[in-house]
């Protein structure tokens, strides 16, 4: 890994150095001819447009550029030598991008594409004239295209005509959803919009065999030459054995076919009828009826809708056992009447399957090893219940023969069994909402066994959760009833805690038995579009603006208080006990905001801001460890490591138990980050991080670390850097090198920005996936 990234970083520096004065870009640029440098579009600002709107419609473009100037895979293209038999001129084209030569006629179809462009939109008379500026010397060449929109079309007045009363109703029965209106420029992709509406509210209504082909418009410019009279026609279809008639057409019965893997047709041996709903089944009866009903949104004896039916696609899809979902339409006649039966059909994947993973240590010399076991079964009771079962265990040898501990090893034992329920198992919420809700039910038990030099714990947990997202997947909920975690050491050395930490409350807390039984919920919002189907074949929309939102907020201790003090329950050591051991109570709230504007496919900025704060009340002093926030990171202030920024202007250096210091109550993080795409699947990045974590108590052990709003700005730390991310569209590896711009640690050297000393203010940090 570390060559490859020091490859990528050699090629990198050299493309940059072809691109400094004196480096000839056109050095692949056949002879007599000119490398296409720039392209600026003129437009004027009355119509509206900006050059960014009306780039793509141009036929040849300049070479990619990053920060909005430098032709990095030009350089790289340019590095390779003119004899494409050796690998490394082969390899340098194959990363770099060869030099767009600029083409006349290109250049022609480009200003025809922009007339016509403004046409559609709704100007006439557009006039488009391009000017060359050659530079003969550098064999480059501008071109500036200047736009003259000319007169735009306006809608004076929109008359509607409906061959059919039926669907003139529909359309008519909610106006405000209709999108042209008088005073809008005659727009044809506003025009083509209203069609695509129009024809998905009737097919929703019952109009099966509705097309958009069937709406036309008549833009009337006779009498004004800039008003428009607008008369959208809605026509009888043309097919004569269609199904449309001036009435919706009903779903007469929904069929399921459930099959499996190895389906013969003619094998079917089993059928369950439950009114209007039919299942048959082959051999492998998976699948029970109540939960088919439940995940089909076709309801018999309805009109029909295109969106139910897409709705029922996606909820069956998403249950684990199945592999495959068909569903026809298939047109009949009922009681004389046209009708439609769905027929949906399923294939299921493998039910049970099995996972292994095994993995060796060197830490200095000690040698170890873990091995894991994955369980899954996709069809727990024919409901599509997934059953997991981990189990996993690692051993490590310690050299030497260590004195004053209770053994010489590493070992862990952990077990996890977890099942989970594709739809809301909780009474008092509603059958529509269930059936509504992309929903999950997670139950979870798990157990881990530590064996250390130091000490033996025991960590139990058990958790029930549910998970719904609304039919977009871009509203998405998480609802925890009961997260339950306890810690048990049963065996430690004599003098371990005291050793390690005899005022230090935080790291012996770590170190002693607890309880965390929390409750929590948490949001995530966004308008990134979902990929879809289509996307595969006609590439994924531009989309210039995206926002993303996370939010939690989860309580902990809160019912156990109650009922200790309801009970009468004497304290012990100032808190209450369950069992002997002090649960935890505390709120924490966390609120992220990532904000992205494309510039275009491959620049962008990107902007974040994250906040955070843990309150401890009740039976707590301070907020568990484990809940407490931390700075530094992949994800955070990427000057610093992980664990090794804050709290305020704590001097960590002093201390080998600093990582349990270096903890906070409330946490802040901004950045700001350009992106580009480079070549290949390599993008690049520049970062600015600032932020930092406080304390809301002014703990002993955290000198500096209180909160206080008047000195809480000074001590927001600051980092920048660069990075490398290597795009392999299912996941993405990142690389970012952050360097100190401000240090807020008391005893330090406040701005490394202006005395800079790489050893010292240098991180460098490998992740997966964007930081924000």
């Amino acid at each position: 890994m570390r060559r490859c990234v020091s490859g990528i970083l050699s090629l990198l520096a050299a493309g940059a150095l072809t691109l400094l004065p004196g480096c000839s870009t056109s050095r692949h640029v056949p002879e007599g001819q000119y490398l296409l440098d720039k392209v600026k579009i003129e437009v004027e600002p009355s119509t509206g447009m900006s050059e960014t709107s009306l780039i793509n419609y141009l036929r040849q473009q300049p070479n990619h550029v990053v920060l909005g100037f430098a032709k990095l895979q030009l350089g790289i293209y340019n590095m390779s030598g003119r004899d494409t038999t050796k690998w490394y001129n082969r390899w340098a084209r194959s990363l770099g991008q060869a030099p767009v030569v600029f083409d006349r006629d290109l250049t022609e179809q480009s200003r025809r594409q922009l007339e016509l462009a403004l046409v559609n939109r709704g100007y006439t008379n557009t006039h488009v004239t391009v000017d060359s500026i050659f530079n003969r010397k550098d064999r480059k060449v501008e071109l500036v295209y200047h736009v003259n929109s000319g007169a735009p079309h306006i809608i004076r007045n929109i008359t509607y005509e409906f061959d059919d009363p039926g669907v003139g109703e529909v359309i008519m029965s909610d106006t405000d959803k209709l999108t042209i209106a008088a005073g809008a420029l005659l727009n044809r992709d506003l025009l083509e919009n209203e069609r695509v509406g129009i024809t998905s509210r009737l097919r929703d209504k019952g109009y099966y065999d509705f097309t958009k082909e069937q709406i036309t418009f008549i833009a009337d410019t006779t009498a004004h030459s800039k008003d428009v009279d607008l008369t959208m026609h809605v026509l009888l279809p043309q097919k004569a054995d269609s199904t449309y008639r001036e009435r919706p057409v009903d779903v007469s019965r929904v069929v399921y076919r459930v099959e499996s893997p190895d389906h013969k047709p003619g094998t079917e041996s089993d059928t369950v009828v439950s009114g209007k709903f039919t299942v048959i089944y082959d051999d492998d009866r998976y699948l029970k009826l109540p939960l088919l009903e439940e995940k089909c949104f076709i309801r018999p004896g309805e009109p029909y809708s295109a969106t139910d039916v897409n709705r029922t696609y996606e909820a069956l899809t998403q249950l684990a056992i199945i592999k495959y979902v068909n569903i026809a339409m298939v047109p009949e006649t009922v009681d004389g009447e046209p009708a439609l039966e769905a027929v949906i059909t399923l294939s299921r994947t493998k039910k049970q399957g099995v996972t292994f993973e095994v993995e060796g240590t060197n830490s200095e010399g000690d040698l170890g090893f873990g091995v894991g076991v994955t369980y899954q079964h996709r069809d727990l009771a024919k409901g599509a219940e997934v059953l997991t079962a981990k189990v996993r265990t690692s051993y490590e040898s310690l050299s030497g023969r260590p004195t004053g501990l209770i053994n010489d090893r590493y070992t862990e034992v952990a077990a996890e069994v977890g099942i989970t329920f594709p739809k809301f198992e909780a009474p008092f919420i509603s059958k529509s909402f269930k059936q509504r809700s992309k929903a999950q039910t997670e139950f979870a038990v798990s157990f881990n066994y530590q064996e250390r030099p130091e000490y033996t714990r025991v960590i139990s947990g058990a958790a029930w959760k549910y998970r719904w997202n609304d039919p977009s997947n871009m509203r998405r909920n998480t609802f925890d009833l009961i997260d339950l975690n306890y810690v048990y050491l049963p065996k430690s050395t004599i003098d371990f805690i005291n050793t390690v930490a005899p005022q230090n409350p935080l790291l012996r807390y770590s170190y002693e038995d607890h309880l965390i039984m929390r409750m929590g919920y948490s949001i995530y919002r966004t308008n990134r579009r979902p990929v879809m189907p289509t996307d595969r074949m006609y590439g994924t929309p531009f989309q210039q603006k995206i926002w993303t939102l996370r939010a939690s907020v989860e309580t902990a201790g809160n019912l156990l208080y109650a009922l200790s003090s309801i009970t009468g329950q004497k304290r012990h050591d100032d808190a209450y006990k369950v069992f002997n051991t002090q649960y935890a109570q505390y709120a924490k709230f966390e609120f992220d905001y990532a904000w992205v504007y494309n510039f275009n496919t491959r620049n962008s900025i990107a902007l974040h801001g994250g906040f955070g704060i843990g309150v401890p009340y009740g039976n707590s002093k301070m907020i568990p460890f484990e809940k407490r926030f931390y700075a530094g990171g992949a994800n955070s202030v990427r000057g610093w490591g992980v664990r090794t920024l804050g709290p305020g202007a704590y001097d960590a250096r002093n201390s080998v138990t600093d990582f349990i210091n270096q903890c906070g109550d409330i946490r802040l993080d901004l950045s700001v980050e350009y992106r580009a795409k480079l070549f290949w699947v390599i993008e690049g990045a520049l970062f600015v991080d600032a932020g930092n974590i406080w304390t809301i108590h002014n703990y002993e052990n955290q000198p500096g670390g209180m909160f206080h709003f008047n000195t809480f700005y000074k001590q927001i730390a600051a980092a920048y850097g660069a990075g490398i991310r290597f795009d392999f569209t299912y996941f993405l590896l990142r690389l970012d090198l952050g360097m100190k711009a401000h240090n807020p640690a008391r005893g330090q050297e406040a701005w490394p920005l202006l005395h800079p000393r790489w050893g010292r203010d240098k991180t460098l940090h490998f992740s997966i996936g964007y930081p924000f």
